[in-house]
């Protein structure tokens, strides 16, 4: 389910690594993608470099290492293509329900597209759905909204026809999406922007081209250098966020002390850009080559901080009883979450409670048969642990082949259970969905862990019959 980074990879894996298996995508919108032909706001881009959100099996040769939306769309629209997976993808089918039966050990999957209800069978279903609704992000019900007399936008729905030129624009919201629009909006000729935020977020300039990669590409084949490039990348931001996670302290000191050289002297950056948590308790903003701090540091946008009390027609008023003037408001107050693409799952007849399920490796439910499913870092790109989830997967698949088994379902056996969330982060997205997603337990292989070297260890060199997966 899913024809985004997650469901290529694992087509792509499946091809490769299980040629004699019969597999189909599922994917409820018109194109492939994912979240990169969803999301079209002015400015997207990832915020992971592309050397490891590129697929390791088709090395990124772009100039850029933060790329534009445009340019990842493409990248994976050429991989589904070339590794032939394009032909495999069912477009228009949103899938609704997942039914398991035991007596057949097949699932059989819903869907629902514009001439009616559409039904497959299948031995192992894989979510490779992301963790966000599709349909919609959150939506903050703002007292006086319809006051306002210009649009308001969410990022995830925006207009083709907007014009910012000229304007005054608030952005409401402090996370990636925010730090990523304030610039390209001033970029797009608005007079000037606002980004709103009721508390700060750390905010990190990151370069868009890596120096070290257009070093290595020049002497190595595209292949060894992609792999180098990756290894590198992998290696820095796993010590990064080590170091930032175990001292805390310093990581605040350092984080800020390059907040205040990339500001003019005097910027408040202790209002403005000192959160009061920790450096990874949420997620770090990606500023690429400091493109925020340029539009604040020469006025063509600003950081208001302060809550607000209520919409006006020309603008937003704060609690304070300021106003912050606009034509154009734009709210950026994160994604709505859901598990499966919003599938309900159903064994033998009987719905199954996702969030009091614990998760296994980081891919299956426990006491729920052949089902995988792909949940990318929350301190790494995506791509990094998708891949490791598919190339399990297709291990799983040739071990029940070769074996003659059928059915794979993870017994959760831990004797202290513990209900942590799936999810270590304390965005207001995440919190918002943890009573909606499964939980992690204390040890391995039931434990989350946001590390590449963990999750490599375990997927790769790991057995499956590991004594935690019921085989049949």
């Amino acid at each position: 389910m899913g024809a985004g980074i997650a469901g290529v990879d694992v087509g792509a894996r499946l091809g490769m690594h299980c040629p004699g298996t019969a597999w189909a995508v599922l994917e409820s919108r018109d194109a492939v993608g994912g979240t990169w032909d969803l999301f079209r706001y002015p400015g997207i881009r990832s915020d992971s470099d592309m050397y490891t959100l590129g697929f390791p099996f088709r090395p990124w040769r772009g100039e850029a290492s933060l790329a534009s939306g445009e340019q990842i769309r493409q990248y994976v629209q050429d991989t589904a293509r070339e590794f032939g997976v394009t032909e495999r993808i069912h477009h228009g089918q949103r899938v609704e329900r997942l039914d398991w039966s035991s007596d057949d050990a097949r699932w059989t999957v819903t869907a629902r597209t514009d001439a009616g209800t559409v039904r497959h069978t299948a031995r192992l279903v894989y979510l490779a759905t992301g963790y966000f609704s599709y349909e919609g992000g959150h939506v903050v019900d703002f007292p006086g909204q319809e006051l306002f007399a210009g649009p308001v936008i969410h990022p995830q729905a925006w207009p083709d026809d907007l014009s910012v030129q000229g304007k005054r624009v608030v952005v409401i919201g402090s996370g990636a999406t925010a730090v990523t629009l304030v610039p390209a909006l001033v970029e797009a000729g608005a007079c000037h922007v606002s980004m709103l935020q009721r508390s700060p977020s750390y905010v990190a300039s990151v370069p868009s081209r890596d120096r070290v990669a257009t070093r290595v590409r020049q002497v190595m084949p595209d292949a060894v250098a992609h792999r180098v490039v990756r290894a590198k990348n992998v290696v820095l931001s796993t010590l990064g966020y080590q170091v930032l996670r175990r001292y805390p302290d310093a990581g605040r000191r350092l984080l800020r002390r390059r907040m205040e050289q990339a500001l003019p002297a005097g910027y408040p950056v202790e209002l403005h850009f000192t959160p009061t948590y920790d450096p990874w308790d949420q997620r770090l903003c990606a500023a690429a080559d400091g493109d925020l701090f340029t539009v604040l540091g020469d006025g063509r946008a600003s950081v208001v901080t302060a809550s607000i009390d209520a919409f006006e027609g020309d603008g937003i008023r704060l609690a304070g009883g300021e106003h912050v003037p606009a034509d154009v408001i734009v709210t950026a107050t994160g994604l709505q979450m859901e598990f499966g693409g919003g599938a309900r799952v159903f064994i033998d007849g009987v719905e199954v409670d996702v969030s009091s399920g614990h998760v296994y490796k980081g891919l299956m439910l426990s006491d729920v048969p052949n089902l995988a499913m792909a949940v990318g870092y929350t301190n790494a790109s995506w791509t990094l642990r998708a891949d490791l989830s598919a190339r399990w997967f297709c291990s799983l698949v040739r071990y029940l082949d070769r074996r003659g088994l059928s059915v794979a379902t993870p017994r959760y056996d831990e004797p202290d259970a513990v209900d942590a969330p799936m999810l270590d982060l304390t965005s207001g997205y995440v919190q918002r969905a943890a009573h909606l997603l499964p939980k992690q337990g204390r040890r391995r292989p039931w434990r989350v862990v946001q590390s590449y070297a963990y999750d490599l260890a375990v997927t790769r060199l790991g057995r499956i019959d590991d004594g935690h997966l019921e085989l049949r």
